[in-house]
C-alpha cells in the first residue's frame, strides 16, 4: 500500500481554507492538498442576490494581508481579466458577493494543490507511522472511487452549518417539510413570490439583503412583506474605526485570555459588530418604504411592507392543507404574544459550528469544551497535543468576532502556517492597534 505522507491535508474549501491554499502553494518545502466534496467553488449561492456587496474592503481578499505581492491577490485577478482600470475608477472599497465568488473561483482554478470532488467520510490515527489516515470517494464521471490519503497534520475549514429556531429545526419537525433558511433564498425566491405574503425573520445583513431583494421587487407580484426581528431595533453594524481595531491580532490574544464565562457575556454583548446591517442598506430600505407610503398617500398603491421589532418567535407550525405557516411570537418589552400568519417564510437566523461526523473515528485525540464545541488553543489547534488538528472559522467563544471575519484570515492563515512548518513565511503582525484593551504594563497603572 502506498505510504506517502503529507505534511497537512486541508479539509474543505471556503474562503477560509483557500485563502490558506493560496498562501501554501508558493512554499516548496511544505507538502499538503486541499480536498472539498463539492464539483466547484461557489460561495454561499443561495445568497448571491445582485448588487449585494461584502462588508469587508477589497484587501480582505484572500491573500493581500499576508502577501500584498501574492499572485492571487484581488488586484492581480482584475489586471488577468483586464478590469483594473473599472475598479480604479469606480472608486468602491467594496466588491458585489458575486465578484467575491468568481475572484475566489478564479484563484481556486490557479492552484495545483486542491482536488474538487473529493468527500472525505472517515479519519483514523496510524500510531504507527504518526499520521492521520483520511478514507474517501473522488466523484468522477464513471461515478465514486475510493481514495486513501495520510498527513502528519489536519486544517478543517468545512464551514458553519444554518442554525434555526429550536421550534423548527433543520427538516421541520413536520414530516416532509423543509423550513427555508436564508442561506437558500435564491433557490426559493421564484417559489416565495408565488406567495400572497413572506415573512423574514431575523435582523441581520442576510435578512436585510432578502428584504431589500423582495422589496424592490413587490410591485410585480402580489404578496405583503412582513421583516419581524426579536432586537429592539434594527441596528447598524458599526464600523467607525476604534471599533474595527477589535478585529486584530491585538483584540484576539486579549479575548482568548479571559475566562470562559466572561467570554460567552463578553460575545453576547457584541452582536453590533457582526450582526448588524451596513449603513447604505439601512438607508436604501428606509428610502424605498418612504417612497412607498408617499405613493399610498397619493393613492398610487399601498404600502403592502412593515417591519416589526422585538418580537421572539416561540413556535411554528407548518400546514400543509393551506401550505403556509403559523408563528407564536412574544413581544419582548410588552409581554403579548401574538399568532402570525404567513405562507412564505425565511428564517435568517444564522449559522452554527459544524463538527462534521467524518471526526468521529479521531473524536479521542480532539478537546471538546462543556458545550460540545472545538476548545481551541490560541494556535487555533483542537488536539491534544496542540499542534496537529487546525481548525478555521469556529472560533467565535474562543477568539472572539474576529473568528468569522474575512479581513483575519489572512492573519490566521500566516499564524496557521507557522504552526505547520516552524518558519514564519509570513510576518504576523503582533500590535496594529492604537488601543490597550487590557490594563497596560506601567507605572501609570498599579495592581491594587
Amino acid at each position: 500500500m502506498k505510504t506517502d505522507v503529507y505534511d497537512f491535508i486541508g479539509i474543505g474549501l471556503g474562503p477560509f481554507n483557500l485563502s490558506l491554499a493560496c498562501l501554501a502553494e508558493p512554499i516548496e518545502e511544505l507538502s499538503g492538498v486541499f480536498l472539498e466534496r463539492n464539483a466547484e467553488f461557489c460561495w454561499h449561492p443561495g445568497m448571491l442576490i445582485d448588487h449585494t456587496t461584502l462588508q469587508n474592503p477589497f484587501l480582505a481578499d484572500l491573500v493581500s494581508l499576508a502577501d500584498p505581492c501574492s499572485r492571487y491577490s484581488f488586484l492581480n485577478y482584475c489586471k488577468a481579466q483586464g478590469n483594473i482600470y473599472s475598479y480604479y475608477f469606480r472608486e468602491s472599497f467594496y466588491l458585489t458577493r458575486a465578484e467575491f465568488n468568481e475572484y475566489c473561483r478564479w484563484a481556486a482554478a490557479q492552484l495545483s494543490n486542491v482536488r474538487f470532488g473529493h468527500e472525505v467520510r472517515d479519519i483514523v490515527y496510524d500510531a504507527q507511522l504518526a499520521c492521520y489516515v483520511l478514507r474517501g470517494v473522488s466523484t468522477t464521471g464513471d461515478g465514486e472511487v475510493p481514495f486513501v490519503l495520510r498527513a502528519r497534520k489536519l486544517v478543517l475549514g468545512v464551514g458553519s452549518r444554518p442554525a434555526f429556531p429550536a421550534c423548527c429545526q433543520e427538516g421541520g419537525k413536520d414530516s416532509g417539510h423543509r423550513y427555508c433558511h436564508s442561506a437558500d433564498y435564491l433557490l426559493a425566491k421564484e417559489s416565495l413570490q408565488r406567495k400572497r405574503s413572506i415573512t423574514i425573520l431575523g435582523s441581520g445583513q442576510s435578512a436585510a439583503e432578502i428584504f431589500h431583494d423582495l422589496l424592490a421587487e413587490i410591485d410585480a407580484h402580489d404578496y405583503s412583506l412582513t421583516w419581524i426581528t426579536r432586537a429592539p431595533r434594527f441596528f447598524q453594524m458599526e464600523t467607525t474605526k476604534l471599533t474595527l481595531e477589535m478585529f486584530s491580532p491585538d483584540y484576539i490574544d486579549y479575548f482568548h485570555a479571559l475566562d470562559e464565562t466572561r467570554k460567552e457575556r463578553v460575545v453576547g454583548a457584541q452582536d453590533c459588530l457582526y450582526k448588524g446591517v451596513n449603513a447604505s442598506l439601512i438607508n436604501r430600505i428606509y428610502d424605498m418604504l418612504d417612497e412607498r407610503r408617499l405613493a399610498e398617500q397619493r393613492g398610487q398603491g399601498t404600502q403592502r411592507a412593515r417591519l416589526v421589532t422585538n418580537c421572539e418567535m416561540q413556535g411554528c407550525r407548518y400546514d400543509a392543507a393551506s401550505d403556509s405557516y403559523e408563528v407564536d411570537l412574544r413581544q419582548l418589552d410588552q409581554g403579548g404574544r401574538y399568532r402570525h400568519r404567513c405562507e412564505g417564510l425565511v428564517l435568517a437566523t444564522g449559522y452554527r459550528e459544524n463538527i462534521p461526523p467524518f471526526l468521529d473515528g479521531i473524536r479521542h485525540r480532539l478537546r471538546f469544551d462543556g458545550k460540545g464545541r472545538y476548545a481551541l488553543a490560541r494556535n487555533y489547534s483542537a488536539d491534544l497535543q496542540g499542534n496537529e488538528v487546525f481548525v478555521q472559522n469556529a472560533g467565535q467563544h474562543s477568539h472572539g468576532a474576529t473568528n468569522q471575519d474575512l479581513g483575519m484570515s489572512c492573519y490566521r492563515n500566516s499564524y496557521i502556517l507557522r504552526e505547520l512548518t516552524g518558519v514564519e513565511h509570513y510576518r504576523i503582525e503582533q500590535r496594529v492597534a492604537l488601543q490597550d484593551f487590557a490594563i497596560p504594563a506601567g507605572a501609570d497603572f498599579v495592581p491594587m
